[in-house]
């Protein structure tokens, strides 16, 4: 079976995206000769933008719109720009829309050592890709069937490719001489907290998810 290259963390789909053009450019441009090809965004009521402790400590990602009002208040600072340069205009200011965000001041959050079992955070510990044949993973699969008394745990879940899916249906890896590709393990750490609730994750993220996240 080919081995298919999987979607990496932060690619976004085609369908529903918007391109935003920088500020005082015009957006036309962008497609003109010797420019490289325009930043792609989320649409303005999907974008999140992480936040960082004032430790530099990834906590959550936020929608747009709190983001800016966190800036604005003066409580969190832009650590990473919009990379099409795209600005919020007010009628007496403007502010450079966010990516990356951090607190001016330190937040203590409580320690929690368990990282909910989520499908988008098993796709980024997987890394989008089939854990029997490595091609791009497309769904969930329990290693020892539901049916035959496997947990829904981290040890026991993967990321599958339809056609393995299908072909292993409620068997046993022993029954069809399959091995793992990686024995599944529960992810550590606060940046996997994050992960397992944010399904797209901007590639300006990464040195701040830490490297299992990349």
């Amino acid at each position: 079976m080919p081995d298919r290259q999987p979607t990496p963390i932060g690619a976004l789909a085609n369908a529903g995206i918007a391109s935003l053009a920088p500020s005082g450019q015009n957006h036309s441009a962008a497609g003109g000769e010797g420019a490289g090809p325009a930043p792609l965004v989320l649409p303005w009521g999907r974008r999140k933008v992480l936040l960082l402790n004032a430790t530099f400590e990834p906590l959550t990602a936020l929608p747009l719109r709190r983001a800016v009002v966190l800036v604005v208040c003066g409580k969190a600072e832009v650590v990473h720009g919009d990379p099409a340069g795209a600005v919020v205009h007010s009628s007496t200011s403007e502010v450079v829309v966010p990516s990356v965000i951090r607190l001016s001041n330190y937040v203590r959050v409580p320690y929690r050592g368990r990282v909910p079992l989520t499908r988008a955070g098993l796709m980024h510990r997987d890394r989008y890709r089939c854990a029997y044949c490595g091609g791009r993973a497309e769904t969930i699969d329990h290693v020892v069937p539901r049916s035959r008394g496997g947990p829904h745990s981290w040890q026991n879940c993967v990321a599958c490719c339809a056609k393995c899916n299908h072909r292993k249906a409620d068997k046993l890896l022993s029954e069809l001489g399959w091995r793992l590709r990686v024995v599944p393990t529960a992810p550590r750490g606060p940046h996997w907290r994050l992960l397992a609730g944010v399904t797209e994750a901007d590639p300006l993220w990464l040195p701040y998810l830490g490297e299992p996240a990349a």
